[in-house]
């Protein structure tokens, strides 16, 4: 039996959850955005090995900032104020998160090669990855394997919500590229509704 995932019912939950805490989720990315742009221009005016530490630094940053974010996104969709104690927390699954990426794109672009379809098929099914290894303390492999089991039946479902955020990130950037402020934390409220929807649903 397929799992319906109600789009419309998902944008309202997301969009409640986003007005609550509107300042400090849409605060946050733009934070990141300021101190990954900062670590990025210092790039070409240092030598190679300091290039190399900004960027290994920037990539530590970006990932920490995706773990603490989706938990603060969890925290807002349970109308609970998102606490900065979250980046503190989640930054000792900095390697499972860097490994189930690495794993993503490797099976995804194996599965790109093979016609396209199923690298998207591929992708759909794993998508939920990031939420799992925050919501479930689950390594790279077990939320990778965990994404797979959840969304059975749910992949026409999972590919319009990917579809309806690459929607609203387009809206936002369109809004004199302003918008996209609201529209990062929206459209990942919307994928963390739905991971626990499916997971609702799964039991």
């Amino acid at each position: 039996m397929e799992r319906k995932l109600i789009i419309s019912d998902l944008l309202r939950k997301a969009w409640q959850s986003l007005v609550a805490q509107i300042w400090v989720l849409a605060g946050l990315v733009i934070g990141y955005t300021i101190i990954s742009l900062l670590l990025t221009c210092t790039m070409p005016y240092v030598g190679f090995p300091g290039r190399t530490a900004l960027g290994a630094a920037n990539t530590l940053f970006t990932l920490v900032f995706a773990l603490g974010y989706l938990k603060n996104l969890f925290q807002a969709l349970d109308g609970e104020e998102p606490q900065f104690s979250a980046y503190g927390q989640m930054s000792r699954k900095v390697f499972a998160l860097l490994f189930a990426y690495i794993l993503y794109w490797i099976i995804v672009s194996i599965g790109l090669v093979l016609l396209i379809v199923p690298g998207i098929y591929v992708g759909l099914r794993l998508v939920f990855a990031p939420q799992i290894i925050v919501e479930e303390n689950a390594g790279a492999l077990s939320s990778l394997r965990r994404s797979w089991e959840i969304t059975r039946g749910a992949t026409g479902q999972v590919f319009k919500l990917v579809l309806a955020g690459c929607g609203i990130m387009l809206l936002g950037h369109i809004a004199f590229g302003v918008g996209v402020f609201a529209a990062i934390p929206l459209a990942h409220l919307m994928m963390c509704a739905a991971y626990r929807q499916l997971i609702i649903r799964g039991q």
